[in-house]
């Protein structure tokens, strides 16, 4: 530019191996995706914050006194990440032990240099790539916005209609029954991605097939008739697989928020 510095090249591609699996990403106009899939929901902040870390790098000062690389679990490291802009300049980072002052890091062209990055990137690389998915946002239903639910387990089914903010079932109030189910539908958050795009025979790995449950309901959002299917599958840790509405990703919900909705549709409203 006119001030005699050249700006700064932007970043497009990020490639991190954590010894084990390696994870591309790929940078166009503002958006990173996945290298492997562009259409996987990517979320975006947790690839801006890696970017971010790394492009810290830069402006470390090396430590003193480092012959011995082993200290710094740099001797025989696999571990790296790296970053290329959009000249194609690329520099790679060895990965090193990340201690509670930071990760140690070494340039790949710097062999005789160890630096200390006070953010590590350990925890970010140890995710696998569903863990990096953008959930969607589940509606928070309520008695002012649905217009119907029905909650459906095996040959049961039972169904919620809101009156004055309330809520019937065959005519009787049952609103001081549905207390802890109302306070989860209020609230209702997915928690995690367990299989995107499913092979098929997916579902019924995941109990998906011959659901627990299905919760369905009908609402309004800004003026509109919306609908909202929530299909509760088998066990898998500490939560349950989950699709939601006509998308076929398995996602995890809680056990303990869907217990509500469980014990509704074992025992109904006795």
């Amino acid at each position: 530019g006119a001030d005699g510095r050249t700006p700064a090249q932007q970043p497009a591609k990020l490639v991190c191996y954590n010894g084990s699996v390696t994870l591309r990403f790929v940078r166009e106009e503002d958006t990173w995706y996945w290298g492997d899939d562009r259409d996987f929901p990517l979320e975006q902040s947790i690839v801006t914050e890696l970017l971010a870390t790394v492009q810290g790098y830069a402006a470390l000062s090396p430590l003193p006194h480092t012959d011995d690389l082993s200290q710094f679990g740099l001797s025989d490291t696999k571990r790296y990440i790296s970053l290329t802009d959009t000249e194609g300049n690329t520099r790679t980072y060895w990965l090193g032990t990340q201690t509670d002052e930071g990760q140690y890091i070494q340039p790949e062209d710097e062999t005789d240099a160890v630096y200390l990055s006070p953010a590590g990137v350990d925890g970010t690389l140890n995710m696998g790539i569903y863990d990096m998915a953008r959930l969607p946002q589940l509606p928070q239903l309520t008695a002012e916005n649905v217009t119907s639910l029905t909650v459906t387990a095996g040959e049961r089914t039972l169904t919620l209609t809101p009156a004055e903010g309330a809520w019937t079932a065959d005519g009787r109030d049952v609103t001081d029954q549905l207390a802890d189910l109302t306070a989860w539908l209020g609230d209702m958050h997915l928690a995690a991605c367990v299989d995107w795009r499913p092979s098929a025979g997916a579902a019924a790995l995941c109990g998906l097939d011959k659901p627990a449950v299905t919760l369905t309901a009908a609402y309004t959002h800004a003026g509109a008739d919306r609908s909202l299917t929530l299909t509760v599958g088998g066990q898998r840790g500490a939560g349950y697989c989950v699709t939601v509405s006509d998308d076929d990703t398995v996602y995890l919900m809680s056990a303990e928020a869907l217990a509500p909705l469980l014990t509704l549709a074992q025992s109904g409203l006795e």
